[in-house]
């Protein structure tokens, strides 16, 4: 039995970054949506045994910035986005990829190891997701750090890197079905 998740959904995929340098307190701390993914959860019985999420790089879209000396505003929004797809490098590498080779049961939710491509490269990657039950819904959620340059990406830096984008971004997912939704009978 297979489970999809995607935006349509309402669930939602970010990455929150930082920055630091002399200069820090010019850049913003920008949260960037991902507007396009899919996420898969194979089944046997009620016990999860795959997980796949594929995100389109150029789906990106900055959707705030705190910080900075002026508020991130249209223009400056688009100009970080146009950054963001640099860095990226997203006509090369234009999806993100997480495969899980293994799922245990936790305490609230499940443990997936497995790797994630980004940028080209492959790396082991072990994400939690939390699962909260309301009765009528389920709500799953999970928060992981991506430590940028392990995936051969140079953070955004500018005047001569007196301010530049922290090498760890914090990448977010969640996701709320109703149970109907979930049961893997009805799919």
């Amino acid at each position: 039995m297979r489970w999809t998740f995607d935006a349509s959904d309402g669930g939602q995929l970010t990455i929150k970054t930082d920055v630091t340098g002399k200069a820090s307190k010019l850049g913003h701390r920008l949260t960037i949506a991902i507007k396009s993914w899919m996420a898969a959860v194979d089944w046997s019985g009620d016990i999860p045994t795959s997980v796949t999420l594929t995100a389109e790089v150029d789906s990106l879209d900055v959707v705030d910035g705190e910080g900075g000396v002026t508020p991130l505003i249209g223009p400056e929004k688009i100009l970080a986005k146009s950054n963001a797809l640099k860095t990226f490098d997203a006509k090369r590498y234009p999806q993100i990829r997480y495969r899980s080779d293994d799922i245990a049961a936790i305490e609230n939710g499940f443990s997936l190891r497995g790797t994630m491509e980004i940028h080209g490269v492959t790396l082991e990657k072990t994400v939690i997701v939390t699962v909260a039950d309301d009765g009528t819904r389920w709500h799953c959620a999970s928060e992981n750090t991506v430590r940028q340059s392990d995936y051969g990406i140079k953070p955004y830096s500018q005047m001569l890197g007196a301010m530049k984008v922290v090498d760890e971004v914090t990448v977010s997912f969640e996701a709320e079905r109703t149970k109907s939704s979930l049961n893997p009978s009805s799919r």
